[in-house]
């Protein structure tokens, strides 16, 4: 078990690699698209939050795949501080928003995902985290509802009001010259058509690569988002995309947070069960009150998720991939991102080193039976 930050674009600088180093980490996951590019909504100084409907920001250059030299000297560059490039996270709008949206540039787009992967595996970087969804991360709010008025996120009710326009996918603009109107409503079977025939184009290419694909769930885990439907919004959900595929490089980013919004199951249960089949790549570390479509992001030590539970759970089985603190609520001080963050890594390390110690090991082999209850 494995102790990570995850990165922007914009972070991908000596400095920030030092920080998390000096937060305890030892692996990092890098964001290599612009969430931030010419967005009215998503300050710089914390993760990507948007406002209900805002898009985050304007895709990437379409033509501008990442590059196996640029892939090799990030990876060097992180080395360097002493650090392991553990994952790519998403894939950026502007080279795979046909293959979501199943328009004419499918075929096209497809050939530049498997390059992508292709790449990444020259590169030396093991895990693509990627998450397939027309609508993407939207719906929630920034609210001073944290503990001591702490800046976080919330969902405040459905978010229907608004359909998607043309011209965006995945909550980002690709096309700024798109024409008016909305894009059509697609079926839950419709979307689940579209994974698989995503899967099962890109998981052999994945395999060849020595790269596990890794889907996140649908955040927030609405059955739809603006009209769209969505994929993985219960946890037995995520059980049907890894039966789509079954191969090792068919795996999961398990957002911890999300899962915990979700209706159905208990998330600790959910962890118990995939992690227990060897399908978590890598996990994002997130607590919460509520479940959807009334919740509100929280500090790391409260909430509804007992996060010593979770990691007890991964620590029984022996789970070897990466934790990273995902979103955490902004607190007063002249850098409110990196002491959010900073908070979280040093619950996660003290966690951490009291599963490690023999006397605790014996105790939880003793009084946590199989599955996670207590």
């Amino acid at each position: 078990m494995n102790v990570g930050l995850g990165l922007y674009r914009h972070m991908l600088t000596r400095d920030y690699y030092d920080f998390a180093r000096q937060a305890g980490c030892t692996h990092v996951v890098v964001h290599l698209v612009d969430y931030f590019n010419r967005g009215t909504t998503n300050p710089r100084d914390n993760q990507p939050t948007g406002s209900k409907y805002e898009p985050w920001g304007v895709a990437g250059d379409p033509e501008k795949l990442w590059t196996i030299a640029e892939l090799k000297q990030l990876r060097r560059e992180i080395e360097d501080a002493g650090l392991v490039f553990a994952a790519i996270e998403n894939l950026d709008p502007a080279h795979w928003h046909d293959i979501l949206l199943d328009g004419p540039r499918y075929e096209e787009q497809l050939e530049k995902v498997k390059t992508i992967i292709r790449r990444m595996g020259e590169a030396g970087i093991p895990v693509l985290g990627y998450n397939f969804s027309l609508a993407g991360v939207c719906g929630r709010v920034t609210t001073a509802s944290g503990r001591g008025r702490a800046l976080t996120l919330e969902m405040d009710g459905p978010a229907e009001d608004e359909p998607v326009p043309k011209g965006v996918a995945w909550n980002m603009v690709y096309d700024e010259a798109a024409p008016p109107g909305v894009l059509p409503r697609v079926s839950n079977e419709q979307l689940w058509d579209r994974l698989r025939r995503f899967l099962e184009e890109v998981v052999p290419v994945a395999e060849q690569s020595g790269v596990r694909l890794a889907a996140h769930p649908d955040d927030p885990p609405m059955p739809t988002m603006r009209g769209q439907a969505r994929l993985v919004y219960q946890p037995d959900m995520y059980q049907r995309l890894l039966d789509i595929a079954p191969s090792p490089s068919n795996a999961l980013e398990f957002c911890v947070g999300t899962v915990a919004e979700m209706t159905e199951g208990d998330v600790h249960e959910t962890v118990d069960r995939y992690s227990r089949q060897g399908k978590i790549a890598y996990i994002h570390l997130r607590n919460v009150v509520g479940k959807v479509p009334h919740y509100r992001e929280t500090f790391i030590d409260e909430g509804d998720v007992d996060m010593v539970r979770i990691l007890t759970i991964l620590e029984r089985n022996a789970f070897d991939g990466v934790i990273i603190p995902d979103h955490t609520p902004q607190m007063s001080c002249a850098a409110p991102w990196h002491a959010g963050m900073a908070h979280t890594l040093g619950f996660i390390l003290a966690a951490k080193a009291v599963l490690k110690s023999s006397s605790f090991g014996l105790l939880m082999e003793k009084s946590v039976p199989r599955g996670g209850s207590h």
